[in-house]
């Protein structure tokens, strides 16, 4: 039996449903372009159809695009008009958390440089949170650009999908818990200017050598060993070079680390500014309020893969 749900208080058109009946019947038969084809026709009709393991649910579609993937993410980049010229880009990834999302942006907004252009994947439309960032979109549509996902994304494929769509010079890691209290982006820029600078960010780290590599402590102002993903800002040539972070990343932590260190092992410094940015990091929902399994897994994951390639080239650490 093919259970069938609406998963919204709109009433689902008869012919609708009909057209969904028939998209699930036709997967069961293994007939995908007649199913790709009845999807499309649901779509036209307004509406999306989303499979479930007990068969499939309606939803009113969404007041913006939505591509299915990340590997669409660059040729809609590529085709989709004029975008907002810019000095740097902010790079966010929201997987929820819309409350987060907007406190983070309005600070951009207000705090940093004009020519900063916010850039966003959305992933999943998590807590409506598609809702909140396609609001930001139409507030500020020369400061915010974004991207909406059908599903789940991982958190390395993610940021390199954004850096490689990013027409600028700089790239700005960012994440949603982190808030500005005043101008912390022009600091970054100008330590970019810095010779032999690659990235620069808010908080750094250096591995702890006596601990065997399998912890690093908090270190800076100056050149440090990593920096934390919470807000960093890297020269994208650079970034491209080494491919950006690790696609098999599907979590943040430890994978900021690993892309430093791809950073340092290609000749770049890694610079804390002196003075201290004028920025605070909330509740970071990413972290506390993630499937405690899940987060130490996939942190081990990146931190094991960290270990694999680096442990040991105490030539590429910073100066002691």
């Amino acid at each position: 039996m093919i259970a069938q749900m609406p998963a919204s208080d709109s009433p689902v058109p008869v012919e609708v449903r009909a057209l969904a009946q028939r998209r699930a019947a036709a997967r069961a038969e293994r007939d995908f372009a007649a199913a790709d084809s009845l999807r499309e026709a649901i779509s036209a009709a307004g509406w999306l159809v989303r499979d479930t393991p007990t068969g499939f649910e309606l939803v009113p579609k969404p007041p913006y695009d939505l591509l299915g993937s990340l590997s669409e993410l660059c040729a809609a980049a590529d085709t989709g008009g004029q975008r907002p010229a810019r000095r740097a880009t902010a790079g966010l990834l929201v997987e929820g958390w819309p409350d987060d999302v907007r406190s983070c942006v309005d600070s951009l907004i207000k705090y940093a440089p004009q020519d900063l252009v916010v850039s966003i994947i959305e992933a999943g439309d998590v807590g409506d949170a598609g809702a909140a960032v396609h609001e930001l979109v139409v507030a500020h549509p020369d400061r915010v650009e974004a991207w909406h996902i059908a599903g789940p994304v991982g958190w390395g494929a993610a940021r390199r999908a954004l850096l490689l769509a990013d027409p600028a010079d700089v790239h700005v890691l960012m994440d949603v818990s982190t808030v500005l209290d005043g101008d912390a982006i022009s600091p970054l820029l100008d330590a970019l200017a810095e010779p032999g600078v690659a990235a620069a960010g808010w908080r750094g780290a250096n591995v702890d050598i006596d601990d065997a590599w399998r912890s690093v402590h908090r270190a800076g102002p100056g050149e440090v060993d990593v920096l934390l993903g919470y807000l960093m800002a890297v020269r994208k040539d650079d970034a491209v070079s080494v491919g950006g972070p690790d696609a098999k990343a599907r979590y943040y932590r430890n994978a900021d680390l690993e892309f430093s260190l791809m950073l340092r092992e290609a000749g770049g410094r890694l610079v804390v500014p002196t003075a201290e940015l004028p920025c605070h990091q909330g509740r970071h929902h990413g972290y506390h309020d993630t499937d405690p399994r899940y987060r130490e897994r996939e942190s081990r994951r990146n931190y094991e893969r960290l270990l694999r390639r680096f442990r040991g080239r105490t030539d590429l650490l910073a100066p002691r």
